[in-house]
């Protein structure tokens, strides 16, 4: 399907829309600080090796140090189909040694950046790799004939260039001319000699490269042959975008095109609609059925269910029609909300085995588009599904919002109901204090649905507790307190 871009800028942040068939697929925002450290090259100093997670913290000059595993450093240890552990962190590197690393994840639930000492750089069509040799292909170029096209006129820039570093042809190089690729190799080579004119000079730590801002990075890494649109709605970036395309993406250029309408762009094509409902749990299918997403701090968990869909058969048929929609919308609320590691979608029990694989064929087949790694496994015996999704930023969700003051993230609050009984055994046990049993009476302060449930409802177990303990209790609504919150106070006490 077409693709189309919508970048709006404003002076209190940057936000890109991805459309395809003018459904929105991702959502990209940046805010204050920037939108993301993935693609920074800094020289950081190594702490202790921690051998216990086979990981070392490298100091960056940041709020937090950033972390580096043994997997992310050093040479490949072992070729294709051989079982060999991977070498030691201590044999790799050692307390205040200085190395070269790239971000290759965002900070993500408090933990620092995720390191790697495989340094890339990005053009258009090429990625660098400059302590490398070779030149790779990308796996979602299929066609042989083209891949090996692209790696033969690479090879050959590298010769005319006398250029010793690697390269990998990114999947929009496909049919890409040599003038373009040779362009690219041109302009990663100057970058990179700069890099390391920067490395000799800095006192570490130190950043040493940082990547383009939002809207051009964006623009380089999700323009290619389906995008056919590119709408900028500020007209400095706008200008920014264009001259950044006229040299490097010359294909892209002719996809640029200025916002001007009086209404705003965002609200124009639904976006905004569409990005607050991608803040919710509840996902409705058209059949009738819904979803229920959930992210935890181990995974996201995904619910389908039926909800007010009948079908108009047999009960095994809606179920599966209820499935088969429902796999074709996950993919696309992962990439929008941009959740990533393990997800386990809990699909309504099918006996059918032809049914699962239809649903489990369907799944992949909608996540072909995303360009984060999707991996997915079969349904288990208890009618699970497993699949991950790569990381490399916070979840929509964690970027725009925070924790709810009154639940304490739990996104549950208690009662009135259970609120009052609570009231009740701290009256009974403050009564018994010592330090309560010349206090003349009480005062309680709760939010005005536990004062009324306390006249009305609970209004006999109030008094019977007043005579038991021989004070009067009074009571006083305090708008400003949230559910399951309240005071007692023995007026010639102190609150507790």
């Amino acid at each position: 399907m077409p693709e189309e871009l919508l970048i709006n800028v404003n002076e209190f942040e940057t936000r890109v829309a991805l459309l395809e068939g003018g459904a929105l697929q991702e959502l990209h925002i940046a805010r204050g600080g920037g939108y993301s450290y993935t693609g920074n090259i800094y020289l950081g100093r190594v702490g202790r090796p921690i051998p216990s997670m086979q990981a070392a913290f490298v100091d960056l000059g940041l709020e937090r140090p950033g972390f580096l595993h043994s997997r992310s450093l050093g040479p490949k240890v072992a070729d294709e189909g051989e079982e060999t552990p991977a070498p030691d962190i201590r044999d790799l590197v050692h307390e205040g040694q200085e190395v070269l690393v790239q971000a290759i994840r965002d900070p993500i639930s408090g933990k620092g950046l995720r390191l790697t000492t495989a340094v890339t750089l990005a053009a258009g069509h090429v990625v660098l790799t400059p302590f490398g040799k070779h030149v790779d292909i990308s796996r979602r170029i299929e066609d042989d004939e083209e891949r090996e096209r692209l790696r033969q006129l690479i090879e050959d820039i590298q010769t005319d260039l006398g250029v010793d570093m690697g390269f990998i042809a990114r999947t929009v190089s496909a049919g890409a001319p040599r003038e373009v690729l040779a362009a690219d190799i041109r302009q990663l080579t100057r970058i990179w000699e700069k890099v390391a004119a920067k490395q000799a000079a800095a006192q570490c730590p130190a950043l040493i490269y940082e990547d383009i801002p939002l809207p051009l990075r964006v623009l380089r890494d999700l323009s290619g042959p389906r995008v056919q649109r590119i709408l900028i709605d500020d007209e400095e970036t706008y200008r920014r975008a264009a001259n950044f395309a006229a040299e490097f993406l010359p294909d892209a250029s002719a996809c640029i095109e200025a916002y001007a309408e009086p209404r705003p762009m965002f609200e124009r094509f639904g976006i905004e609609d569409e990005a607050a409902r991608a803040l919710l749990p509840r996902v409705e299918l058209k059949c009738g059925g819904f979803l229920v997403i959930e992210q935890t701090e181990a995974m996201i968990t995904i619910d389908v269910n039926t909800g007010s869909f009948l079908g108009g058969g047999r009960f095994e048929e809606t179920v599966f029609r209820t499935n088969l929609e429902a796999a074709s919308v996950i993919p696309r609320q992962l990439r929008l909300r941009n959740l990533g590691g393990i997800i386990v979608v809990d699909f309504i029990d099918m006996e059918n085995p032809e049914h699962q694989r239809q649903v489990l064929r369907t799944l992949e087949n909608a996540g072909k588009g995303d360009r984060a790694r999707l991996d997915f496994e079969g349904f288990s015996s208890l009618g699970l599904v497993q699949m991950s999704r790569k990381r490399t930023r916070e979840s929509l969700a964690r970027q725009t919002c925070e924790p709810c003051p009154m639940c304490a993230g739990v996104g549950l609050t208690k009662t009135s109901e259970t609120t009052c009984i609570e009231i009740f055994r701290t009256i009974l046990r403050d009564a018994q204090a010592e330090r309560r049993q010349s206090a003349d009476e009480y005062l309680i302060r709760a939010p005005e649905a536990v004062v009324d449930r306390l006249l009305d409802e609970d209004a006999s177990q109030l008094a019977a507790i007043a005579n038991r303990i021989g004070q009067e209790i009074r009571l006083q609504v305090e708008p400003s307190y949230g559910p399951g919150e309240f005071d007692l106070v023995g007026m010639q006490g102190t609150s507790r």
